[in-house]
């Protein structure tokens, strides 16, 4: 019979080689013996033999004995005082050092306050983050010449802000607004080509195509790199970038043409995760923005030189305005991020939006009944578990949100036949915005980068219905004084509805719903 294979090794030893080796070992703890014998030293403690009885003075001895061992102690447990007095009084002159420096800081506030009463400490702007991001962008809006709104090419129309783009076109200085498509390599072809004819419909729009790998954070590293690299260019599809050269040739020319002294202020402006500081970044060539994959991390404004004649300044994201549908503020406002919404609720609201067939597809999971049973089923695809096998629910809510807001996910939002001009744009206004700049040479520039990039397939594409433009809050007197309230635990109940309304339930599949998902858990 043959014999099964075994997974480990076998341990066995043929019997030579095992006495072979006692025999070595045997030899080895007899030469330690023998060292240890020549350098005269043994394990064995010698017994202390005490005072003799037949020596005088026996009595006197131990007595001394005794009074020498009871000095050794009391000189350890002086010792031993000392050292705790020592820490208790540096801990005090540490307390009372902070508290001077505290005292110290307090009647500075108090200064300050009673000679500005009506000023706003730094602090307050901090606590109210929504009114403090809303001065930062009107600061961009008001120090900018050009408005660059980036928009996310899968849903154009909803990264649209009419309340932004109003501002702009109401504030002095013949400021100019620009459209930039962003994102457009996770968007199919003809469906970018419908959306560019819209937008360009009323302002001139920019295709683009930002690097989200870019490592180097100074030219020097970026030179050491390419030093390294014996002068390749890494062309992989996360660090190649398309469309600078189109957006900077529209903003140079348009600099010299209106034959200034100082650079061409450029505001970029828009709503969190749309790639306002990664569009910077690889027009820069290094990675001067903080960027991630969590949305909201520009908090000010910042000023960048891409040329000499070109200036950019980054702002944080558009707040937007919680009147908008559910949709629109799962993937434009910050809710999730500041607690005010939870994770499970922001994925149930976006698979409403979406076809089920094309989400099993994309994600290659099984067929589902709600979006708790699909997180179930997508936790165990990605591997999401907690202690005892549980899979884990809020992460899988967590990768899944972060795929539809980051630059990873392909989904496309179709573009309207007869699009409809906004109520504040008018034919002047639109012939006011195309004036002084080349729109030629940048439907020359579209087309060559649309040329260069490689677009998914229509089929392998979400299809996502958009919710139209999203409103914003720019005025900080719009923005209600926040209160500060517990953070919200996730709710299970309501993660129990259906992907489509036309598939609700009642008490009873409600309940089945559970027992499926308490089965799916089990490991």
């Amino acid at each position: 019979m043959k014999r099964p294979k075994l997974k480990k090794a076998s341990k066995r030893v043929s019997c030579s080689k095992r006495y072979k080796i006692q025999k070595k070992v045997k030899d080895h703890i007899r030469k330690l013996r023998k060292d240890v014998k020549k350098k005269g030293v043994s394990k064995r403690v010698k017994k202390d033999i005490g005072v003799p009885s037949i020596a005088p003075f026996k009595e006197e001895i131990l007595r001394e004995a005794a009074q020498r061992k009871l000095k050794i102690e009391e000189e350890k447990e002086q010792k031993k005082k000392t050292k705790i007095e020592e820490r208790a009084k540096k801990r005090k002159k540490e307390q009372d050092g902070s508290n001077k420096n505290s005292d110290v800081k307090a009647k500075k506030t108090k200064k300050e306050d009673t000679s500005k009463p009506n000023a706003k400490t730094n602090n307050s702007k901090e606590n109210c983050t929504k009114r403090y991001l809303c001065a930062e962008l009107n600061k961009v809006i008001d120090a900018s010449d050009v408005i660059v709104q980036v928009l996310d090419a899968r849903d154009p129309l909803g990264c649209r802000c009419p309340q932004l783009e109003e501002a702009v076109l109401q504030r002095e200085g013949n400021k100019k607004l620009v459209f930039l498509l962003n994102k457009i390599d996770l968007v199919p072809k003809e469906n970018l080509e419908k959306w560019l004819w819209c937008l360009q419909q009323q302002f001139p729009t920019v295709a683009f195509k930002a690097s989200t790998l870019l490592q180097d954070k100074t030219v020097q590293d970026k030179k050491s790199r390419m030093m390294t690299a014996k002068g390749a260019v890494d062309q992989t599809k996360g660090v190649a970038c398309h469309g600078s050269s189109c957006l900077l040739q529209l903003l140079e020319d348009y600099a010299n043409g209106t034959q200034r002294e100082s650079p061409l202020k450029v505001g970029i402006v828009g709503f969190p995760n749309v790639g306002k500081s990664s569009l910077i970044n690889s027009l820069k060539g290094i990675r001067t923005c903080n960027i991630g994959i969590q949305r909201g991390i520009t908090k000010k404004m910042q000023d960048v030189h891409i040329t000499k004649t070109v200036k950019m300044l980054d702002s944080p994201g558009v707040v937007a305005c919680p009147s908008n549908p559910p949709a629109s503020m799962a993937l434009r406002s910050l809710q999730v991020e500041e607690g005010e919404e939870s994770v499970l609720e922001a994925v149930r609201t976006l698979l409403k939006q979406c076809d089920k067939a094309q989400i099993i597809l994309q994600y290659n999971v099984s067929d589902f009944r709600n979006s708790l049973e699909f997180l179930t089923l997508f936790a165990k695809k990605r591997g999401f578990f907690q202690k005892g096998g549980v899979p884990n629910t809020e992460q899988a809510a967590v990768t899944f949100l972060n795929d539809w807001t980051g630059a990873k996910l392909c989904y496309h939002c179709k573009a309207p036949e007869n699009p409809s001009l906004p109520s504040f744009l008018s034919e002047a206004v639109i012939a006011e915005m195309q004036k002084g700049l080349n729109l030629e040479k940048l439907k020359k520039g579209n087309e060559e980068t649309l040329k260069s990039l490689r677009f998914p397939n229509q089929a392998s594409s979400i299809v996502l219905t958009s919710k139209g433009p999203t409103k914003g809050l720019l005025s900080e007197s719009d923005i209600p004084e926040e209160k500060l309230s517990p953070p919200q635990l996730p709710v299970m109940e309501p993660a129990m509805e259906q992907v489509e309304p036309a598939m609700e339930q009642d008490e009873k599949t409600m309940e089945e719903d559970k027992k499926v998902t308490v089965l799916l858990s089990s490991p």
